[in-house]
C-alpha cells in the first residue's frame, strides 16, 4: 500500500536572518500598509498575534470530525430532502396506480325543496303545492379487461419508484464524497495558515535583528527596508490564507445546512499525515469502471428508467384496444308530498241519475260509487317511501375507441419516444462514468508526479536557502536575492502541502467511484 505523509510546517526553516534595516527610507507603499494596519502601536510578535490570531479561537471547542459532518449533512442538506420528496412521490403515485384497479364505489345524497306547479303524486296533474325530497344512491363500476393497460402502468410506477430510491442513494453518495471534498480543502488550508504564519514570525525575527544590527552600524538600512516590505506581503499572504480557511468553512456550512452563525472547528484526523491509500497501479480506470458499473446508483436508475418506460409504453398501447367494464347502482328517494289511502275512511255513495222510460212503476237509474273524504290521505311513512321507490341496475359496458383526435396513438408514440430516450440517457451516462474515472485516473497519475516534483522542489529549495544563508551571513549575497531564495523555500513548500492534498483527494475519487464509500 501506499502511504503518504503530509508536510509537517515544523519542517519549514526556522534560522534567523542576518539583521539588515533600514529605518528612514521605508517606501510609501509600507508606509500605508503599516499605517492601515496600525503597526506603530505594537512592535515584534505580539503584532502579528494581534492582526493574525489563530483561527480556533474564533469558534468553538465543539469540533466536528468528517463522519460527523458527513452524518450531518446527510440528516439536513437541502438537495438530499428534496430527492426524498421526489422518492415519495414516486411512492404515493406507485400506492395510487395499485388502489385504481380495486372496484370504485361511491355514495350520493341529495336533498331538495321545491314550490309552484309540481305534478301531483295522486292524479299526475300539475297543482300548486311545496314539498321538499331525499335521496340517496350507491353506484360501483369495475374493469374487468382493458388489455393489462392498469396493470403494466404498475409495474412502470413500480420501476419509477425503484429508480427514485437509487437516485436518492446517489444523492447521498455524492453529498458524502462532496463533504469529504471540502473536508479536505479545510485542513489543507488550514495547513497553509500553518505555513504562512511560520513565514511570518521568520521574517519578523530577522527583522528584529536586523533592526538590531543597524542601529549599531553593522549593516546598511536598505536591509531593514526589504525584510519591512518582506514582511507586509508575508502578512497579506497570511490574511489570504486565513481568508481561505472561513471561504471552505462556508461551503461546508452550505453542504451541511447548518447556520453561518454556528461555529464549526474541524476535527484533524489522527492518521492524516500517513494517511492509507490504494496503490496508483490497483486503480487502473477500466478496473474501476468494471467495478463501477455494478456499484453506481445512477445506472441501477437507469436501468429501472428503461423497464419503467417498456411498462408505460404497453399500458398506454392497451389504451387504443376495446375495454369491458362492468357497473351497477342502488339508489331511493322520499318526499313529504306523497300520500297514502286509508281505506277505512271511503263510504259507498249511491245516486239517482235518471228513470227508465216507459216503466210501471218509474225504475230508478243508479250510480253507485265510492266517496273519498279528505282526511283519508295521510303521508306515506319513510320506510314504505324508500321500499317502494328502491331501483337497482347492472350495466355491462364496452368501450371501442374509434376517434379521439389521435390522441390515443400520439401518446403510444410518445411513450415509445420516452423509452428512447431512457435508453439514450442511459448510455450517455454510461458513457460520461467511464469519461470521468479516466479523467480521474489522469488527474491521479499527474498529482503523484506533481507530488513527486514539489517533493524533489522542498529539497532542492532547502538546499538552495542554506547555501544563501552561509552566504549572507558572509557578505557576499544581498538582501534581495536572500528573501528571494527563502520565498521560493516558502512556496516549495506550500506547493508540497497543496500537491500532497491534491493526490489524496484524487485517489479518493478513484476510490469512490469504484466502491460508492468515502472514508479518511
Amino acid at each position: 500500500m501506499l502511504y503518504t505523509q503530509i508536510l509537517r510546517y515544523a519542517a519549514i526553516p526556522t534560522k534567523i536572518l542576518p539583521s539588515v534595516i533600514k529605518r528612514q527610507k521605508v517606501s510609501s507603499q509600507l508606509l500605508y500598509f503599516c499605517n492601515a494596519m496600525r503597526l506603530s502601536r505594537f512592535t515584534g510578535w505580539s503584532l502579528i498575534l494581534f492582526l493574525f490570531a489563530n483561527i480556533s479561537q474564533a469558534v468553538a471547542q465543539d469540533t466536528w470530525s468528517l463522519q460527523r459532518c458527513v452524518d450531518y449533512a446527510l440528516q439536513h442538506n437541502i438537495t438530499i430532502k428534496q430527492q426524498d420528496i421526489q422518492r415519495r412521490m414516486s411512492e404515493l403515485t406507485l400506492k395510487q396506480s395499485k388502489l385504481n384497479r380495486i372496484p370504485s364505489l361511491s355514495a350520493g345524497l341529495q336533498g331538495s325543496f321545491n314550490n309552484g306547479r309540481n305534478p301531483s303524486p295522486q292524479t299526475n296533474a300539475y297543482i300548486q303545492q311545496s314539498f321538499y325530497s331525499l335521496g340517496g344512491s350507491l353506484s360501483t363500476n369495475v374493469n374487468i379487461f382493458n388489455w393489462f393497460s392498469m396493470q403494466n402502468l404498475v409495474l412502470a410506477n413500480t420501476m419509477d419508484y425503484k429508480s427514485n430510491i437509487f437516485l436518492l442513494e446517489k444523492a447521498r453518495n455524492d453529498m458524502a464524497f462532496n463533504v469529504a471534498t471540502a473536508f479536505l480543502q479545510i485542513l489543507l488550508n488550514i495547513e497553509q495558515v500553518k505555513v504562512n504564519e511560520v513565514q511570518v514570525k521568520l521574517t519578523n525575527s530577522n527583522l528584529g535583528n536586523t533592526r538590531k544590527l543597524v542601529i549599531a552600524g553593522s549593516v546598511p538600512e536598505s536591509n531593514q527596508a526589504d525584510l519591512e516590505a518582506q514582511l507586509a506581503s508575508d502578512s497579506v499572504n497570511l490574511v489570504t490564507a486565513q481568508n481561505n480557511v472561513i471561504t471552505s468553512i462556508l461551503q461546508m456550512k452550505a453542504y451541511l445546512n447548518l447556520d453561518f452563525e454556528i461555529p464549526f472547528e474541524p476535527e484533524v484526523p489522527e492518521n492524516i499525515f500517513s494517511l492509507q491509500i490504494a496503490r496508483l497501479d490497483e486503480m487502473a480506470p477500466e478496473m474501476v469502471y468494471s467495478a463501477a458499473t455494478t456499484t453506481y446508483p445512477l445506472l441501477k436508475s437507469d436501468e429501472l428508467k428503461i423497464h419503467s418506460a417498456e411498462y408505460n409504453y404497453k399500458s398506454t398501447k392497451a389504451q387504443q384496444y376495446p375495454t369491458l367494464s362492468l357497473s351497477g347502482s342502488l339508489g331511493s328517494t322520499f318526499a313529504n308530498n306523497i300520500k297514502s289511502l286509508d281505506l277505512s275512511k271511503p263510504y259507498l255513495v249511491i245516486d239517482t241519475v235518471g228513470y227508465v222510460a216507459n216503466t210501471n212503476p218509474v225504475v230508478p237509474v243508479l250510480n253507485q260509487g265510492v266517496k273519498i273524504p279528505d282526511n283519508a290521505y295521510y303521508m306515506t311513512p319513510f320506510h314504505d317511501q324508500i321500499s317502494n321507490n328502491f331501483q337497482q341496475y347492472i350495466q355491462l359496458n364496452l368501450r371501442i375507441p374509434i376517434f379521439n383526435g389521435w390522441q390515443a396513438k400520439a401518446n403510444t408514440k410518445k411513450a415509445q419516444l420516452n423509452l428512447e430516450n431512457a435508453k439514450l440517457t442511459r448510455d450517455a451516462d454510461v458513457q460520461k462514468l467511464r469519461q470521468d474515472i479516466y479523467t480521474a485516473h489522469a488527474n491521479a497519475v499527474a498529482a503523484m508526479q506533481k507530488f513527486n516534483a514539489a517533493t524533489k522542489g522542498v529539497d532542492a529549495a532547502q538546499k538552495a536557502y542554506d547555501f544563501a544563508t552561509k552566504r549572507f551571513n558572509l557578505g557576499l549575497m544581498n538582501t534581495i536575492d536572500y528573501i528571494t531564495t527563502q520565498s521560493k523555500l516558502f512556496r516549495a513548500q506550500i506547493d508540497k502541502v497543496s500537491a500532497q492534498y491534491d493526490y489524496i483527494f484524487k485517489m479518493k475519487l478513484l476510490e469512490f467511484y469504484r466502491d460508492q464509500k468515502i472514508s479518511l
